[in-house]
Formats: C-alpha cells, sequence, structure tokens
C-alpha cells in the first residue's frame, strides 16, 4: 500500500460518483447490463429497486428491456452475496460474488440448518438427511425444468417438515423447511431463481437448475481471489472509499477486508478528514459533470453503496433510512440528496424537497419525476421498507 500525495474533495467525489453511476444524461447506459456492470450489483432485495435503478440510468428506460435481459438473454442473475443480501450481477460477475461472499454464507447457514434439525429430532443424522432431502429437490426440480416452492413440495413430501422458530418472541413460530433448503440449494450456487410468477414487482420467485438456466456453466475462483477481485471492482466504481465502506459493503470481517485490499494495487488518499483508498491508475483529477437530478428508488446501489454517506446525504438520513438502515425513494441533485419522493395510490409521483435548491433544479427534478412515473406506468410500487417521508408522502 502506498500514500499518494492526493486530497479528493467533496465536489470530486461527486462527479466521480455521477459519471460512474451514469447519473447525468450524458452518461446514461444503452443497456441494463451495463448499468449492473458500472455498479458492480444491483440491490435486489426489493424486486422493483432492481428495475428502477437500472431504469434511472438507461437512456431509454425501459422495464421489458430489463426483463430481456434477467430472463430471456440471462445476462443478468439474482444470486445471494454481500452483506447476505439478495442482488442481481451480470454473469460474469457470479463466479467472484458467489466465492467472495455466497460461498461463506452458505456454510454458515448449512450448520445452522443441521442445528435446528438436530434440535427438533427430525433424523438422528440431520446433516445425512438434509443431503437427501437436497438431492430429492433438485431431481424434482429437473424433472420439472422449473417450479415454485410449493410445485416442488408436493413433489418431495420432506420439505413439508416443519419447524419452530423463534420460541419465547413475539416471532415464534413454525415454518417448513421448502424455504431453508431451496435457499441452501442456491446459496450452493445448483439452482437458481428464474421468472417471478407475477409482474416485476413480484418477489415469488420460479426455480431452475442452474445447469439449464447456465449451461456453459460459471468458472470456479478461489475465496481470497475472488475477494481481491471483488474488492478491485468496488474501488473502481465506487472509489475513494474507507475500509470501512469496504467491510460494510462486502460484510466481511476487518481482517478479510485487510488481507484483500493489500493484494490490490491501491493508494492511500485524503479524503475529508480521514483516509480514503483508490486503484493506483485512477488517481488522475475528476471535472465537475453537468448538473443533473435523478430519481433513485428505495435501497439504491449508489446510496448503499457506503458506509460513510455525509458527503452526499447531509442531515437528512432520519426522514430517508428506515431504523434498521435501509434508505427509501431519494432525489439527487447535483451529486447530493436532497429530498424524497413516493407514489402514490392514483400513480401520481409525489415529490419532497428537504432544502431549498433553486428554480432551475426544481424544474429538472420535476422532469425526473416525469420520466419515472412514464417508466412505472400503469404499476403501483411501494418499497419492502418504509421509511418515515416515503410513508408521509404516499399516504
Amino acid at each position: 500500500m502506498r500514500h499518494a500525495a492526493r486530497r479528493i474533495e467533496v465536489g470530486e467525489r461527486r462527479a466521480r460518483l455521477a459519471l460512474r453511476h451514469r447519473l447525468p444524461p450524458s452518461a446514461r447506459a444503452g443497456e441494463p447490463t451495463d448499468v449492473a456492470e458500472d455498479l458492480v450489483a444491483l440491490h435486489g432485495t426489493d424486486p422493483a429497486s432492481v428495475y428502477l435503478a437500472a431504469a434511472a440510468r438507461m437512456r431509454e428506460p425501459r422495464i421489458e428491456a430489463i426483463e430481456r435481459a434477467l430472463y430471456d438473454d440471462r445476462e443478468l442473475v439474482r444470486m445471494l452475496g454481500m452483506r447476505r443480501t439478495m442482488f442481481v450481477v451480470p454473469v460474469e460477475a457470479a463466479p467472484v460474488v458467489h466465492a467472495a461472499c455466497t460461498r461463506a454464507i452458505a456454510a454458515q447457514e448449512r450448520r445452522k440448518l443441521v442445528q435446528l434439525l438436530t434440535r427438533a429430532g427430525i433424523a438422528d443424522d440431520a446433516a445425512g438427511w438434509l443431503e437427501q432431502v437436497e438431492g430429492e429437490t433438485l431431481r424434482a426440480l429437473q424433472a420439472r425444468g422449473e417450479a415454485t416452492g410449493a410445485e416442488i413440495g408436493q413433489d418431495v413430501p420432506q420439505l413439508r417438515t416443519k419447524l419452530s422458530f423463534g420460541e419465547g418472541t413475539k416471532w415464534q413460530g413454525t415454518q417448513a423447511v421448502t424455504t431453508r433448503v431451496l435457499f441452501l440449494l442456491a446459496a450452493d450456487g445448483r439452482i437458481i431463481r428464474g421468472r417471478p410468477r407475477g409482474t416485476w414487482t413480484s418477489s415469488q420467485y420460479r426455480w431452475v437448475p442452474i445447469d439449464s438456466w447456465l449451461p456453459d456453466g460459471r468458472p470456479e475462483w478461489t475465496t481470497d481471489a475472488a475477494r481481491v477481485e471483488l474488492v478491485r471492482r468496488w474501488l473502481a466504481r465506487f472509489g475513494p472509499g474507507t475500509v470501512g465502506d469496504l467491510k460494510w459493503w462486502t460484510g466481511w470481517t476487518l481482517g478479510d477486508v485487510r488481507r484483500a485490499v493489500a493484494e490490490v494495487d491501491a493508494v492511500e488518499v485524503e479524503l475529508d478528514g480521514e483516509t480514503g483508498l483508490l486503484l493506483s491508475d485512477d488517481l488522475e483529477p475528476v471535472a465537475p459533470v453537468e448538473p443533473w437530478a435523478a430519481l433513485l428508488p428505495a435501497l439504491d446501489p449508489t446510496v448503499m453503496g457506503w458506509a460513510g454517506r455525509a458527503w452526499f446525504l447531509g442531515v437528512h438520513g432520519p426522514a430517508l433510512f428506515d431504523r434498521s438502515g435501509n434508505v427509501g425513494p431519494t432525489v439527487w441533485w447535483d451529486g447530493r440528496i436532497v429530498g424524497g419522493w413516493a407514489q402514490r395510490s392514483d400513480g401520481e409521483i409525489a415529490v419532497r424537497l428537504l432544502e431549498d435548491v433553486g428554480a432551475d433544479a426544481t424544474g429538472m427534478i420535476d422532469a425526473a419525476a416525469a420520466r419515472l412515473a412514464a417508466t412505472v406506468g400503469p404499476v403501483r410500487v411501494t418499497p419492502r421498507f418504509r421509511t418515515p417521508l416515503e410513508r408521509e408522502l404516499s399516504a
């Protein structure tokens, strides 16, 4: 690690964010795969966020183009990744994310499920029972080609085995093992989430064997090499950022982050009172970009890309985030968050600015809201995680 005699001012950080995340009109992408690549991954916990995040950055924001990339051309895949969170990533990046993040999550979740099965007395050899059920589930799915969890449960009776959870808490209940078994098969890279049952806002997916969805297979990465590559990609698109930002975004331990950073050709730069990281070939100054406005969805990958957000969020966090740290819909002006938005039941995109940005900026924000309304059309979008301002505006 080298120290570069280079200070990155907030204005330059905002210009880098704008250009690399394709937010000004001149930087917009032609295809949703370009957007996903330039953001490393699209946050996929809320299905609608994938579409709205991509559309906000496309020259022609068409929902059908994003659906085609996901389910027809299969250039994007939905998978568990950083922070044990669902993401949509380019196919070529999926093996990197799997080796860097998902593989460890799968091992941890497998141990948890075996413990639950053992405690419930499901089988004397819970690990063996689970392996058998996984095999039968995969064979049933291969016979069907694709299926929902409920449909597979009809073919594999063991999937309907009930487990108790949350004993002694308000969340106490029972759940069939179906969801957990399918989760493990997906985390192991043996099945994949295919087309949803409903519209593009639905989270009920059909499951497909990965060999039939991606017949060319996926290359294998070692965990260490994949983590180095993921850090490199993040720095190229989100840098400069701090070790703390990387730790939060990846969900790794601090030691894992530092080991990966040590293998990347990065240099230290001075940020606003702290030390940041940049790739060594990315030190050239970035000039200011033209003024731009954007309405970004809940859980947008730009907002969720850093742990330290003061340089673009300011004091607006309490209105725009929920108590768990999930961001709601945001309004951007010239590299910083200045408000929030929500869709009302009649389809109107309601915007509230949290600071005075002037008439020119307000006009561009109104145009961005009209663009969003045209993209969404008759569909109604309610974020999965509700935030104070979004709730107020949508009422």
